[in-house]
């Protein structure tokens, strides 16, 4: 019998695969845990133990950095997001949400097509809200070496309090790869500082409602201008040699001298060149301000025209 219970035992240790509590930093991330915001040392030892190391999400922040390995191509927005089914589920969903939708645009002074842009690209408005174990992923990236070990350290951080402040299991959270959770993927940072009770009945990442606020109140706070469009589109003639970026912008008429003219009015004398190139699909946008609330949720132009042409699509529902 009780080699019975040292097989299980030893079984069980082979399936976790990892001792945290072994790690001096996870010893010393315990320690500052108990000392700075008061949990006690056998909650956080206790929690260490459930926790797993995965080996999949290591492998996407270390190593050699390889381009589209977390943020998706151009190619895969257009398989999964900028296509007829999407734009169809996209229409349903603002019809169906368009009194709270148009409150989140009147509460916080943002375009409601582009919270629907948001919500489609994150999570196919509420559908896919990720199945890793939020806990596990952080705790991997926290304490193996990666190129952003001491951001995901902070957001490790980040978990423990969000789940203290909502009264969550913090071993039984879900989410991405990256620790991201709910209908707009927000990471524990973002959602202490965003996350909104948008429909009162206590916040929540993954209400639809709280998730529609929550996206609106960040927008806001990045400075959003409402009723300016994220990107227009523009013809680009020639090669050029000018670099596509949405970190710094080119005078709108250094771009037209160059033979890139955009195909309706711009807002503004400077814009972002963006680019989006797949099979088959080449396309070249100027950013607005606008671009740069979108990529500092995620800083990707696939992303942020991902969104654009998404709330490009249902802009109608809200006329």
């Amino acid at each position: 019998m009780f080699r019975g219970f040292v097989f299980v035992l030893m079984l069980s240790i082979f399936a976790n695969g990892y001792d945290y509590l072994k790690k001096p930093q996870v010893q010393r991330f315990v320690n500052m845990m108990h000392k700075r915001y008061g949990f006690s040392y056998d909650y956080l030892k206790g929690v260490f133990r459930k926790a797993h190391f995965d080996k999949e999400t290591l492998g996407r922040y270390s190593g050699r950095f390889k381009q589209n390995s977390t943020i998706g191509s151009w190619d895969r927005f257009k398989l999964h997001i900028i296509n007829k089914p999407s734009f169809a589920v996209a229409h349903k969903f603002a019809k169906r949400n368009k009194k709270i939708l148009l409150k989140a645009q009147r509460v916080y002074g943002v375009d409601a097509e582009y919270i629907v842009g948001f919500l489609g690209v994150e999570s196919g408005f509420g559908k896919f809200t990720g199945n890793y174990n939020i806990l596990d992923a952080l705790a991997t990236l926290a304490f193996h070496p990666n190129r952003k070990q001491r951001f995901f350290k902070s957001e490790l951080k980040e978990l423990f309090l969000f789940a203290k402040e909502r009264g969550y299991d913090v071993s039984k959270l879900k989410g991405s790869f990256a620790g991201a959770m709910g209908c707009v993927q927000q990471l524990p940072s973002v959602a202490r500082r965003f996350n909104v009770d948008f429909d009162s009945d206590g916040a929540s990442v993954w209400d639809i409602e709280d998730c529609i606020g929550s996206i609106a109140s960040f927008m806001r706070s990045k400075g959003w201008r409402k009723g300016v469009p994220a990107a227009i589109e523009a013809k680009e003639s020639s090669k050029n040699g000018i670099k596509s970026s949405f970190r710094h912008t080119y005078a709108i008429s250094s771009l037209k001298r160059a033979g890139i003219i955009p195909k309706e009015p711009f807002y503004g004398t400077r814009a972002y060149l963006l680019r989006v190139r797949g099979r088959g699909d080449r396309r070249t946008f100027l950013g607005t301000k606008n671009t740069k609330v979108l990529t500092s949720y995620n800083p990707s132009t696939s992303y942020a025209i991902g969104i654009h042409l998404l709330a490009k699509e249902v802009k109608g529902e809200f006329k």
